[in-house]
């Protein structure tokens, strides 16, 4: 296994502050840590909510990306078909956890799900589930 998904990282992923943390290869589920820069606030000073959504995209792909990494069929990226995200409390401009996991993979689409919680006190902040394509690498 290559673990392309504990050091690459993508620029949007470096905007947001992504570190690796842990991927939890029986369940397909990677963790991470997110800092998010000042710039992501809203005029409630806390995480602005279309960025949110950019955190737990950015989880949930690479526990894609992460689940397919050394496998037979090549690593993979999902191309997003739809994405639901809920709202459970403000996203502090604080490090915030990521959990993201594969929930089942077809052939040819993948249903993934997504957590972040805050750092300090373990609370859950926003969920999202994500149904789509796996796709192969750019090159």
């Amino acid at each position: 296994m290559t673990k392309i998904w504990e050091g690459q990282r993508s620029p949007s992923a470096e905007l947001m502050g992504s570190e690796y943390i842990a991927f939890d290869t029986e369940a397909s589920e990677l963790t991470t840590r997110f800092t998010p820069p000042n710039s992501f606030a809203s005029p409630r000073g806390v995480v602005q909510g279309g960025l949110i959504g950019g955190f737990l995209d950015e989880v949930m792909g690479g526990a894609l990306l992460a689940s397919t990494d050394g496998s037979e069929h090549g690593v993979k990226l999902p191309l997003n078909l739809d994405m639901k995200m809920s709202f459970l409390a403000p996203v502090p401009l604080a490090p915030i956890i990521a959990k993201g996991r594969v929930v089942k993979a077809g052939r040819r689409v993948v249903f993934l799900e997504g957590e972040l919680y805050e750092e300090a006190s373990g609370k859950l902040l926003a969920s999202a589930t994500s149904t789509a394509i796996p796709t192969g690498l750019p090159e």
